[in-house]
């Protein structure tokens, strides 16, 4: 059974950083691309950022420069590095990852950029 839970958002001002982390269970993480998602109040569902198998990662451009992810397979984890945060950061965060054709969502963590 897939499982993906989510943490590390809170509540931080303009510039500021966090560190989303996505812990996998139920499948073999170390083969599939772990991905990104976030979505704001109002808004539909967009996608941030992907890391494959091999590590390499792709960014959207409202993110790229400023967040990285990366995954550590030893731990079946996925992170989410978000730096020089700004309001418009705000939303709820997902990890995702597609198996056997299928979607698979974390619970999401609130991220909100506040002074």
């Amino acid at each position: 059974q897939v499982q993906l839970v989510a943490s590390g958002g809170g509540l931080v001002q303009p510039g500021g950083s966090l560190r989303l982390s996505c812990a996998a269970s139920g499948f073999a993480f170390r083969t599939y691309a772990m991905n990104w998602y976030r979505q704001a109040p109002g808004k539909e569902r967009e996608w941030v950022a992907t890391i494959y198998s091999g590590a390499t990662t792709i960014y959207a451009d409202a993110v790229k420069g400023r967040f990285t992810t990366s995954r550590d397979n030893a731990k079946n984890t996925a992170y989410l590095q978000m730096n020089s945060l700004k309001p418009e950061d705000t939303a709820i965060y997902y990890c995702n990852v597609v198996t056997a054709g299928t979607n698979f969502w974390g619970q999401g963590t609130q991220v909100t950029v506040s002074s």
